[in-house]
């Protein structure tokens, strides 16, 4: 079993049930860590749909009375302001609220950026810890058969003129498999992740402990460009334009 192979069994089934025996992670220290974050994700969310939600009881509401003995008259319901104690228990959706309130903390202290692409923006940083390695500076570029297996799949078209490409690597983010491609340019290696089937309206900044970068609407999907320092982003905002310019997906 591969890498792509046993990410993808992992995000399918957290508990590993689907990866067999763990054989692969056992030496791996990249999937080792993706299993053990996304085994904490689960049971996280498994902890906050655990949360008891209380009864929903209807208010009292007064009896019909007939109205001249033909039929019955609408109930008379005071017109004044609703007192606070008229419901005796939270609503159903005041428990739902609480567990929806627990997960949302998973996301406390990521970017400002749309709710739909906290998860996405999480997953990109997290990814990026866990593959550190895969930023190294070298001049050996990757195998033009790696190259190809990897990007071909998702993109149609693409600008590999924008820096020599020393790492390409499927890897699954947000539960789809995507190409993790890594350049180096003037000021050090930059990341690019190409996904094809995420969509955003505008662009949206990647800020982690190790990592600053942008993520750019690109067609009907988008682009991670990543670098390791601040002193980058210029050069990450030029490799991003290009890009941009470049890129038509496959699908």
């Amino acid at each position: 079993m591969n890498c792509e192979e046993y990410r993808e069994a992992i995000a399918a089934d957290p508990s590993g049930r689907l990866a067999g025996d763990d054989a692969h992670a056992s030496g791996c220290d990249a999937c080792s860590k993706y299993r053990d974050e996304m085994r904490e994700f689960d049971e996280c969310i498994l902890r906050a749909l655990a949360i008891d939600v209380p009864e929903f009881k209807l208010p009292g509401l007064p009896e019909i009375e007939p109205a001249g003995g033909e039929r019955p008259a609408v109930a008379a319901i005071s017109s004044g302001r609703r007192s606070r104690s008229s419901f005796t228990s939270p609503p159903l959706w005041a428990g739902l609220a609480a567990a929806v309130a627990v997960v949302a903390v998973l996301f406390i202290g990521l970017p400002d950026t749309h709710t739909d692409h906290r998860q996405l923006v999480g997953e990109i940083i997290a990814h990026m810890d866990h593959e550190q390695a895969s930023r190294q500076v070298t001049s050996i570029a990757v195998p033009a058969g790696t190259l190809h297996a990897v990007v071909d799949r998702k993109v149609a078209a693409m600008n590999r003129d924008v820096g020599l490409i020393t790492y390409a690597m499927s890897c699954v983010i947000n539960g789809r498999t995507v190409p993790h491609l890594v350049i180096q340019s003037n000021t050090g290696p930059v990341t690019l992740i190409l996904l094809a089937e995420e969509t955003i309206d505008s662009s949206i900044p990647l800020d982690g402990e190790n990592v600053h970068g942008v993520l750019l609407p690109v067609g009907s999907g988008s682009i991670a460009v990543i670098g390791q320092r601040e002193d980058q982003l210029d050069e990450i905002d030029r490799i991003g334009r290009e890009l941009a310019e470049s890129v038509e997906w496959s699908i």
